[in-house]
């Protein structure tokens, strides 16, 4: 499925981006790789034959415009690129809370915005977006986040009514708690915690099997999804809060 394809994978220096990178190479994908910070995307182009570090930030236009422009034909993007911070209603940082859902959110706008497109005229694509968990219903302390991680899955539902029909394909994969940069700051237990190389195994076996939804791990996908239906003064009394 990988082999000779050329991908470009978006939030590829740290975490989960970083451990999907390799998995790629590993099944012979040609990659791209974008971040922002550029010593630490070099250094993993450095680790992987063939690949290319493509320095880029998702929240500013003129970069975004000029990485599109660099990258010219691929076969796939996948948008791994993600802020957190921790915030809750009452301690709400307004600039914090935008930083977050910039990065999340309109930053996949902006890149999809530009190899999208033509994809679709060429009837031919592979468009992977890395939701989280926390995207299937409202959480406390995560103002910015999981509103941001919502409306990235469901661009991914757009996408897929939009392009399914035409050779394209578009996958939304969830992850729950993943152990990065960006968990650590969390002070409360984070059950069922995976370390990135996993969380990149299962989303590697998810853009294999061609579905559109993968969630993982199944006992935390399974608590999200039922708690979405539940009443919502239940599902806050489950959560503890």
């Amino acid at each position: 499925m990988f082999e000779g394809r050329t991908y470009w994978l978006i939030g590829a220096s740290e975490g989960l981006g970083r451990a999907l990178a390799h998995l790629l190479a590993d099944e012979g994908a040609r990659l791209i790789l974008s971040a922002r910070n550029a010593d630490r995307l070099v250094d993993l182009a450095g680790e992987i034959r063939g690949a290319r570090a493509l320095p880029m930030d998702v929240t500013n236009d003129g970069s975004v415009a000029a990485a599109a422009g660099d990258v010219g034909e691929i076969d796939g993007v996948i948008y791994a690129a993600g802020a957190y911070e921790p915030m809750s209603a009452e301690d709400w940082d307004v600039d914090a809370a935008l930083k977050v859902s910039d990065v999340n959110f309109t930053g996949a706008m902006r890149v999809l915005g530009h190899v999208v497109p033509d994809m679709a005229a060429r009837r031919q694509g592979h468009i992977v977006v890395i939701g989280s968990l926390a995207g299937f219903s409202g959480l406390p302390g995560a103002i910015g986040y999981g509103a941001s991680k919502a409306a990235l899955m469901h661009l991914a539902e757009n996408l897929y009514m939009d392009l399914s029909r035409k050779n394209i394909l578009v996958q939304q994969i969830n992850p729950g708690f993943i152990r990065t940069r960006l968990t650590a700051k969390n002070t409360f237990d984070m059950p069922y915690i995976i370390d990135p190389e996993d969380a990149a195994r299962r989303t590697l076996r998810a853009m294999t099997s061609r579905r559109f939804a993968t969630s993982y791990p199944w006992q935390m996908a399974t608590f999200f999804r039922l708690g979405a239906r539940l009443p919502k003064r239940l599902f806050r009394r489950l959560l503890g809060a």
